[in-house]
């Protein structure tokens, strides 16, 4: 995958870009809060629809343009996969609403045509890397959950879809658990919510199953390499309706135990849930909410037998996730055929040297990569005169002569 032209209206503090991206790698360079990062993020929004730095998609609007009645941010890129070529576009559009408040509007265009954000995530690839994706090991389960969410819904076709339809059941269900245990009516009710948590969840849990050991496998290499050889990393999925049956009545496992959960079919996977729904069906009133499901899984990363969220040093911490976000560009390199671009926010600073030097060694011809940093001296002399460099200065990009890189 190529992107060859990125063309930003009125995003962040980009008033205006429009650029024609080389194959070779592109490095940012610029002080903090000039917009390079804001390029990377309009890249990546460009593939999931969603921001890696805010849940709120207003704040990607120009602040000054937000100002108005109506305002209008505006991302199109020209990419080409395989010999294919398209436009994809994204409005963000805010427009009066009520008497003096604004509401925000998506529009997505795919050559030329209206479609559904379910159905075009994806098409454009991007991976992003950013140090404050360290939450992704440090952080809660709804991290890792988001982590697994943008992979899928790139990698998977009508993985977003279904999270859209399981959020929507979720809903109903606790909105009828919540009045059921307030008014002790009929949970007969409940039967439709339960068939239609238990059919789309299994397809969400199904395809986690999957795509963390596909993952895994990439991710051990990786990290085996990155460590050279000192540590082993392994992934342990966590979900809160386990389809594998526990031996012995055990409640659990323990963190350091391998689990394959491979062989396990959908229909298992929601006759399973739907049973355990029924099961608990009276505790789950008493609460008020769905205490099982997707919704509550956990993905933790183990190395040598320990949580690095709870053990892991600083420095492994990095190297962990270094090595999981390389080995989703492998993983989406293996499902589509192409590689994602790939998208490093600051990460050279985060590195030691030798970790830098085997960041760059992925980098090649066919894996376009834009890096961002506020330090050109970190990139070795032999690959900054191969990739072109781009000056970001108040919103501003210029790109420097070879001659000065």
């Amino acid at each position: 995958m190529h992107l060859k032209h990125l063309s930003l209206t009125n995003f962040r503090s980009l008033t205006r870009l429009d650029e024609e991206l080389p194959r070779r790698a592109v490095v940012l360079v610029g002080q903090n809060a000039q917009g390079k990062t804001s390029v990377l993020e309009a890249v990546y929004f460009l593939s999931a629809f969603t921001s890696f730095q805010t849940n709120a998609d207003r704040q990607m609007v120009n602040f000054h343009e937000a100002k108005n009645p109506l305002a209008v941010t505006r991302l199109v890129a020209d990419y080409q996969t395989g010999r294919m070529k398209h436009r994809l576009e994204a409005r963000l559009i805010l427009e009066p609403s009520g008497a003096n408040g604004q509401r925000l509007r998506k529009e997505i265009l795919l050559d030329g045509v209206k479609r559904q954000m379910n159905d075009v995530i994806g098409h454009f690839k991007a991976v992003i890397f950013a140090p404050q994706m360290s939450q992704i090991i440090e952080g809660g389960p709804e991290e890792r959950r988001r982590y697994l969410n943008l992979a899928l819904s790139q990698a998977v076709p009508t993985y977003a879809q279904d999270l859209g339809d399981y959020s929507q059941a979720l809903t109903q269900r606790n909105a009828l658990l919540k009045a059921l245990n307030e008014s002790k009516g009929n949970s007969d009710q409940l039967e439709v919510w339960d068939e239609a948590l238990s059919k789309v969840g299994a397809r969400i849990i199904h395809r986690r199953i999957q795509a963390v050991q596909e993952i895994e496998r990439f991710a051990s290499r990786i990290h085996h390499e990155l460590t050279r050889g000192a540590e082993v990393l392994r992934f342990a999925y966590e979900p809160a309706y386990d389809p594998l049956p526990k031996p012995n009545g055990q409640l659990g496992l323990k963190i350091d135990t391998a689990i394959d959960r491979s062989s396990i079919e959908p229909r298992d996977i929601q006759d399973g849930f739907l049973a355990r729904l029924k099961q608990i069906r009276g505790e789950e009133i008493a609460r008020g909410v769905t205490t099982i499901g997707p919704h509550r899984d956990d993905l933790r990363f183990v190395i040598n037998k320990a949580d690095v969220s709870d053990y892991g040093s600083r420095g492994q911490v990095r190297t962990t996730l270094l090595a999981i976000k390389l080995a989703e560009v492998e993983w989406m390199k293996e499902r589509s055929g192409e590689y994602p671009v790939i998208l490093l926010d600051e990460v050279m600073a985060e590195l030691d040297s030798s970790r830098r030097a085997d960041l760059l060694g992925y980098t090649s011809p066919e894996r376009q990569v834009l890096f961002t940093t506020t330090d050109l001296s970190l990139f070795s002399a032999g690959f900054k005169d191969d990739a072109e460099i781009w000056n970001v200065k108040s919103g501003t990009v210029t790109r420097m002569p070879k001659s000065n890189s």
